[in-house]
């Protein structure tokens, strides 16, 4: 079934506790920002719409005004997601490398002052990290093409269409390879994170079976609980949109998303980052990247190509097979 052991997963977690609770209010401060901008847009909506002479305009232009809000909070949220990945994801991605390596971390929140200063360390500015995480999802799309999804063991036309879902969960499954492999990035603390990162996804790629089915077993542990938490939040959704005004009771099923998102945002990708940084940690023990699979890369992905050119120059990113040092 999946490799990683949930018991050591969780206590790791709970010594990060610094970190859950600065995710918590960040991604519920979002949520809140959401839920504000919708009640602001949704009346601005509803006061424009006493001016239409159709009885249902306040409660169209309230539906309408709501969505321009959220849609406002969404442009911010994604402009200052370099921010959160630099601040909030990384340093807690570092913390928990040095607890699995079982090396000694600050308690309290001295730990966040000690994320920060290792993630400043490797990555020295957020653009930086931000670059490296995009390089790594785009070469990380291109792995999953090569190794193949289950498609490639049906070839019962009937069983396609199922061969095509379990493909895009396979796909769903790996939001937090790229974050597994910035983990790597942060437990060799070598000089050169680009070089660091094109080992890594080398590694990722040669044991891309172990690493895939692991990942399929938290994407489908996660979203249930994602799904879950959507459930239960279903009904405060529904509180706070009665005393906005208009008749968008459907807006609590938008919102109730909203919420579960930041729970998964905040607690659940936490525990599915852990966990697959264990089992990955633990296959790639005493390996070397495969020369083939550099090659492999090389031709196929764009991003693998500009992480060669990173590291060793123009000429290099377009030969396959370049110098692979050891893990």
């Amino acid at each position: 079934m999946w490799d990683f052991d949930i018991g050591r997963t969780l206590a790791v977690l709970a010594r990060t506790w610094p970190f859950l609770l600065m995710r918590l209010v960040v991604y519920f401060a979002i949520t809140a920002a959401y839920v504000l901008a919708a009640g602001v847009g949704a009346g601005i909506g509803f006061g424009v719409g006493h001016v239409m002479t159709d009885p249902d305009g306040p409660y169209a232009f309230a539906a309408w005004g709501g969505l321009a809000g959220i849609g406002v909070v969404a442009v911010a949220v994604y402009w200052l997601r370099e921010y959160i990945l630099y601040v909030v994801k990384a340093g807690h991605i570092a913390v928990m490398v040095h607890l699995v390596e079982g090396r000694e971390v600050p308690d309290g929140q001295g730990q966040i002052a000690y994320a920060r200063q290792i993630v400043t360390k490797r990555f020295v500015e957020a653009n930086v990290l931000f670059l490296l995480d995009q390089l790594i999802k785009g070469v990380v799309r291109v792995i999953t093409g090569l190794i193949g999804g289950i498609a490639a063991f049906l070839p019962i036309p009937g069983l396609q269409g199922l061969a095509r879902f379990v493909n895009t969960v396979i796909r769903l499954s790996l939001t937090y390879v790229d974050e597994v492999v910035l983990a790597y990035n942060v437990r060799l603390d070598s000089s050169d994170p680009y070089d660091t990162a094109r080992r890594g996804v080398i590694l990722y790629a040669q044991n891309g079976t172990v690493m895939i089915r692991n990942a399929v077993w938290l994407a489908v542990f996660l979203w249930g609980l994602a799904f879950l938490v959507f459930l239960v939040m279903l009904a405060p959704a529904a509180a706070v949109l009665y005393l906005m005004p208009g008749q968008i009771a459907g807006w609590s099923f938008v919102l109730a998303i909203i919420f579960a998102w930041a729970v998964k945002a905040a607690v659940l990708e936490p525990f599915a980052v852990c966990a697959l940084m264990q089992v990955y940690f633990r296959t790639i023990e005493g390996q070397t990247p495969n020369p083939d699979w550099d090659r492999r890369l090389t031709e196929a992905s764009r991003h693998f190509r500009e992480l060669k050119e990173k590291t060793f120059g123009p000429a290099a990113a377009r030969q396959g097979g370049a110098d692979a040092s050891p893990a």
